[in-house]
């Protein structure tokens, strides 16, 4: 406004009144307007309290008395997660709930030691508060508690960079980390499907995802320790990687970087529970309580569980984990000759892949490439793919034992990873059109990702640490 313009607007002021106007606006650095200044940082406080209790960002933002549409962009703005402390303030500087009792006073020509002594504070912050804080858009300053708020909560802001910002070298580590190409044991970078291009929503359903090395945040944050023992600055902690991916404009990883995590989840939500389907041809010798207790402990290696990944169009991919290890192998199915050409006809032969023939015979193979110690036990769960488990056991020597229904948690090692090759092979997607060897560069990728379980080891390195230990002179066998 032009210095003319803004005294004829003043002029019914005194010329005193007028100078300490001046002097204000000239001391106050420019601020956009807000335009309807938005809800306090209490309001989002509560809000954000609410979203953790597990209800819908809809029904948080009525509950706080903002609009549905605002309640959703804060949370898919903030990737389901806070961007604020959810902490109560301490009582250091003036609340909104004070600034709206300084505003009715003011209003009522109170003056500044009696607006103190009303509220509890020094005369001295409500001088300055009447001042900095004040609307100035009228020619003069007006005080209004909602502009107030606005722009203190403006003023106490201090913007950090985020560490990945400021070191490129601890940027490209985590980048390559997360999204970096996977590799079959020669070196050869194996592409994976073609997904379609990401558009911001969540996690995808029943569609192919970008196959990438997916190393989660914790694996990284960790795993930095060990590749770069005495360099500090080669440090960041995994919550720090999910803000980066989650909080927009909160660091420098790209946003459609999420697809790369395990989820794919765009939000943070709750993961569900998967359900095994009991079987019919379980006999009381292999029930999982007949299972020897050094399986339990995983002291002892050689001890697998297994079960099927099901895609569309009745294949299947079969996978096996060495609970002491976390080594995994994942078998070939592929279907069987006559597939697709016959009609289908009930109690017939199964021929896409998974029947109890085709499933001996690949998991036999695969089996047999272990060593005799490595190979005591398999639990499977109740699934009929595996009822031809007497002769699995003839041939391989193998003892198999069967989950009780309905407890995954019996078999917590195959449902992790089952979880974990979900990121390459989704629901909903044809898994017969991997081969042998497209597979065995997922299982390469997933053995040489480090497990905090293992102490940041990666399962290669603690599946060739239990080879050694069976070729050592002197070392008993434990059959």
């Amino acid at each position: 406004m032009a210095t003319g313009d803004w005294s004829k607007k003043t002029s019914d002021a005194p010329v005193e009144l007028r100078r300490q106007w001046r002097a204000d606006r000239a001391l106050r650095p420019p601020m956009r307007s807000p335009g309807r200044p938005a809800p306090s940082r209490a309001v989002q406080r509560q809000f954000w309290r609410l979203i953790a209790t597990g209800i819908t960002s809809a029904e948080a933002a009525l509950a706080v008395g903002v609009s549905v549409p605002v309640g959703s962009r804060w949370y898919r703005h903030a990737g389901g997660m806070s961007p604020i402390s959810l902490a109560e303030p301490t009582g250091r500087y003036l609340s909104f709930e004070e600034r709206e009792e300084i505003a009715i006073l003011h209003a009522q020509d109170k003056g500044v030691r009696e607006i103190a002594r009303e509220i509890g504070r020094d005369p001295g912050t409500v001088s300055r508060e009447l001042r900095r804080n004040a609307a100035t858009r009228g020619g003069k300053l007006e005080y209004r508690a909602t502009v107030a708020q606005w722009k203190a909560q403006q003023s106490a802001k201090r913007p950090k960079a985020a560490k990945l910002l400021e070191n490129t070298q601890l940027r490209q580590y985590v980048h390559d980390r997360l999204a970096g190409n996977v590799r079959r044991p020669d070196g050869t970078i194996v592409t994976g499907p073609t997904p379609a291009p990401w558009k911001g929503l969540n996690k995808p359903h029943r569609a192919d995802r970008r196959w990438a090395l997916a190393w989660s945040p914790e694996q990284i944050a960790q795993r930095l320790k060990i590749d770069f023992p005495d360099d500090e600055s080669m440090r960041i902690s995994h919550e720090a990687i999910y803000q980066s991916l989650f909080i927009e404009g909160r660091g420098a990883l790209k946003r459609e970087l999420v697809t790369c995590l395990r989820t794919g989840r765009a939000l943070r939500r709750p993961r569900a529970r998967s359900r095994n389907k009991p079987g019919g041809h379980v006999t009381a010798d292999v029930v999982f309580s007949e299972r020897p207790a050094e399986a339990a402990d995983r002291a002892v290696p050689g001890h697998w569980e297994g079960d099927l990944i099901i895609g569309t169009g009745r294949s299947a991919i079969g996978t096996i984990v060495e609970r002491s290890s976390r080594s995994t192998i994942l078998v070939h199915l592929p279907r069987m000759e006559g597939w697709g050409e016959m009609p289908y006809m009930k109690n017939g032969p199964s021929l896409g892949g998974y029947g109890a023939l085709a499933m001996n015979a690949a998991l036999s193979a695969s089996m047999a490439t272990l060593p005799e110690q490595l190979r005591k036990t398999l639990t499977w769960d109740r699934g009929k793919e595996l009822s031809g488990h007497a002769q699995f056991s003839v041939e391989t020597g193998t003892k198999v034992f069967f989950a009780d229904p309905h407890s995954p948690w019996q078999r917590p090692t195959n449902e992790n990873t089952n979880g974990l090759l979900r990121q390459y092979f989704p629901k909903g997607t044809d898994l017969s059109r991997w081969s042998a060897e497209d597979l065995e560069a997922i299982a390469h990728a997933l053995n040489n990702r480090p497990r905090k379980v293992l102490k940041w080891k990666t399962p290669a390195e603690v599946f060739e640490e239990q080879l050694r230990s069976l070729h050592q002179p002197g070392v008993a066998s434990t059959d």
